[in-house]
């Protein structure tokens, strides 16, 4: 995991910190996902590669967003994220 953060982070991913935004989070999403794409990033890793690069307010509300989602068990998709 250690090794494959890093490979992330060498790709330089767009930080999203979160106000409201949708371009930003437009771009932020098609930026992070060039770079899955390039690393051929599994489903299963994008989550947590993802929500890495979020700060501040983005990252507050992921934290909650994601105990709701995953309430219960259940698997939280890159597309659900």
């Amino acid at each position: 995991d250690e090794l494959r953060l890093e490979r992330f982070m060498n790709n330089k991913p767009p930080i999203f910190i979160g106000s409201y935004d949708p371009d930003g989070a437009r771009k932020w999403i098609e930026g992070v996902e060039r770079i899955f794409k390039a690393m051929r990033c599994q489903d299963e890793h994008k989550i947590s590669l993802g929500s890495y690069v979020l700060h501040d307010e983005a990252d507050y509300q992921w934290g909650n967003a994601s105990q709701r989602l995953g309430a219960g068990g259940a698997l939280i998709t890159w597309d659900r994220f």
